[in-house]
């Protein structure tokens, strides 16, 4: 579907597609996708450094799955969560543990050449614009970025803020219109024109080349999913961005 589509790459999951220390499912996975033309854009772990935190109600992967997984998969990136907790109710305690944490595991996936990139999101130290800055700040490490995509419950003039402020540190965008309720409500991205016309000036301020995924389709329908790339390409070919698309 993606490559009739015409996009790129995938980022594989984690959670389904590809499971953490599954190796022998990543090389599968990894030639089928180099087979069908396309690139693994980056691996989406779900790590929340959950075996760090005593209060954390789940176990999650270990650090070396992840990095075995990724790196058989061909993943340039590792997608990563700044832990499970807001950043207004997070310890210094636990902002430490995160901090001290990335680096090790920045050190180690560099080894393999492979960048760490948080999730932007709602409930972990990466839920603001300005915890993003600090916490990549505090990391102080050339193997670190941010993700980015639209965060729900705010302003879209806080949107543009956060995309200026940290347009340095961004790496791939996540790409989907939905509506108040989130994920439940979702959109065809042609909707979505206005906000997204506006975010994607602000990303080709620079020459730096990003993966730019499309998530959260309509309806979960291939059609819709197939609406939403012709969209996506209409809009970087009439900026003639350097960005490349994938799902």
């Amino acid at each position: 579907i993606v490559s009739d589509a015409g996009l790129e790459g995938i980022e594989w999951g984690g959670d389904v597609h590809v499971p953490h220390g599954d190796v022998k499912k990543a090389e599968e996975v990894n030639r089928k996708t180099l087979e069908s033309g396309l690139i693994t854009s980056a691996y989406g772990s779900y790590y929340h450094f959950q075996n760090h935190n005593p209060d954390s109600a789940t176990k999650g992967p270990e650090m070396e799955a992840v990095l075995d997984t990724a790196e058989a998969l061909g993943a340039p990136s590792i997608r990563i969560w700044a832990g499970e907790t807001g950043s207004a109710e997070a310890s210094d305690s636990w902002w430490g543990t995160v901090v001290e944490k990335t680096r090790e595991f920045a050190e180690y996936a560099s080894q393999r050449h492979i960048r760490i990139d948080f999730e932007f999101h709602s409930n972990t130290l990466t839920d603001t614009n300005e915890s993003t800055k600090k916490l990549l700040a505090d990391i102080s490490h050339p193997g670190v970025r941010t993700l980015w995509q639209p965060s729900l419950g705010v302003s879209k003039k806080y949107q543009l803020e956060g995309l200026k402020m940290l347009l340095n540190s961004i790496s791939n965008i996540h790409c989907f219109h939905w509506g108040p309720s989130g994920w439940l409500d979702k959109h065809l991205l042609a909707e979505g024109h206005t906000d997204w016309s506006d975010y994607l000036d602000i990303i080709g301020q620079t020459n730096e080349k990003r993966w730019i995924s499309l998530e959260f389709v309509k309806d979960n329908l291939v059609e819709n999913f197939v609406r939403d790339a012709i969209t996506l390409k209409r809009w970087l070919a009439e900026r003639d961005q350097g960005s490349s698309v994938s799902l």
